[in-house]
C-alpha cells in the first residue's frame, strides 16, 4: 500500500472513480469535503469506516456536474445527514429537475460562482469550467492547510482554464479515461465513440499525457489518474502513458513525483498529502 509522507495531515481518498460511480474525500481533520456522490450512502459509510472515518464528520459536498455517476446519491446523503451541497445556480437548477435529486436538496443548497473563491472554515474552494456534456461542468481547486489540490474529471479537452488550474496544484487528480486504440477497435457503437472523443466527452491517455508535459512543475508532488474506463483502458496503459510523459521531462515517477492510477470500483488507500 502506497502512503505518502505525512506533513500537515491533509487526507485524500478516492472512494470511487469511473462511470459506475464517483466520490472523492479530502480532509484536514477540521474540514472534510466530498466531491460528488455517485455511490450509495451505505457504501460511503463502509468505505470511510475502513479508514476509521465517520460519515458524520463530512462537512459539505461539491458537485462537478449532473451526470448520474456523480450525483445519484447526493440527495439521499443531504437529507439523511443535513449536509450542504455546493454548486452553481445553473447546476443547482439541473439538480432540482433530476429524478435522483429533485426535491431532496432543499435548504441544503449552497450557491457558488465559477472562478470565484468560496471559503469554508479557512478552506478556499474555486470551481472552474471544463468542457464536458453535462448541464454545467466544473473542476475544483482547493487550498487546505497550505496544500493546493486540483481535481479535473470528465473533461473533453484541455483548455487554457484547465491548464491554469492544473498548474496551481501540488496534488493533481486528472482524468485519463481511455486508450484510443481500445476505444476505436472495441464494441462501442460509433455514436458513443464520437461522444467520448469529440472534445466534450473524456480525455484519452495520449491527450492526458500531452497535457501533463505542459502542466507539470517541480512543486507538483502527486498525480492521481482518475475516471479510467473499464472497457477502453487499463491501469497499466494509463500509468505508462503518464509515466512516459514525465520521463520525457526528466522526471522519474516514484522519486520526484508520486504517480497513481485510482481504482474504479473500490476505495483507494488513504493518502497523506
Amino acid at each position: 500500500m502506497l502512503i505518502f509522507k505525512e506533513e500537515n495531515q491533509v487526507k485524500f481518498i478516492s472512494l470511487a472513480s469511473g462511470s459506475s460511480g464517483n466520490c472523492y474525500y479530502i480532509s484536514n481533520g477540521s474540514v472534510s469535503i466530498l466531491i460528488d456522490m455517485g455511490i450509495g450512502v451505505r457504501t460511503l459509510k463502509k468505505r470511510l469506516a475502513e479508514h476509521s472515518i465517520s460519515v458524520e464528520t463530512i462537512d459539505l459536498v461539491l458537485v462537478t456536474h449532473d451526470h448520474i455517476d456523480h450525483i445519484k446519491h447526493i440527495g439521499a446523503f443531504a437529507e439523511r445527514y443535513y449536509k450542504p451541497v455546493y454548486a452553481t445556480a445553473e447546476l443547482h437548477n439541473a439538480l432540482s429537475n433530476n429524478f435522483t435529486t429533485r426535491g431532496r436538496i432543499g435548504s441544503f443548497k449552497r450557491v457558488i460562482e465559477a472562478e470565484k473563491v468560496s471559503e469554508y472554515s479557512g478552506v478556499k474552494i474555486t470551481a472552474f469550467p471544463v468542457p464536458h456534456d453535462g448541464t454545467e461542468n466544473f473542476g475544483y481547486h482547493i487550498e487546505i492547510s497550505g496544500k493546493k489540490i486540483t481535481l479535473i474529471t470528465d473533461v473533453g479537452r484541455v483548455t487554457e482554464t484547465v491548464e491554469r488550474y492544473a498548474r496551481m496544484a501540488e496534488h493533481l487528480i486528472f482524468e485519463s479515461n481511455y486508450d484510443s486504440t481500445m476505444l476505436n477497435n472495441g464494441f462501442y457503437p460509433k455514436m458513443l465513440i464520437e461522444r467520448i472523443s469529440n472534445g466534450k466527452g473524456h480525455l484519452s491517455n495520449h491527450e492526458s499525457s500531452e497535457a501533463i508535459k505542459r502542466i507539470y512543475h517541480p512543486y507538483m508532488k502527486s498525480l492521481f489518474l482518475c475516471h479510467l474506463s473499464a472497457n477502453n483502458n487499463t491501469p497499466e496503459l494509463a500509468f505508462n502513458s503518464a509515466a512516459n510523459a514525465l520521463i520525457s521531462l526528466g522526471v522519474k515517477p516514484g522519486e520526484a513525483i508520486n504517480l497513481v492510477c485510482l481504482p474504479r470500483g473500490s476505495s483507494s488507500p488513504l493518502y497523506i498529502l
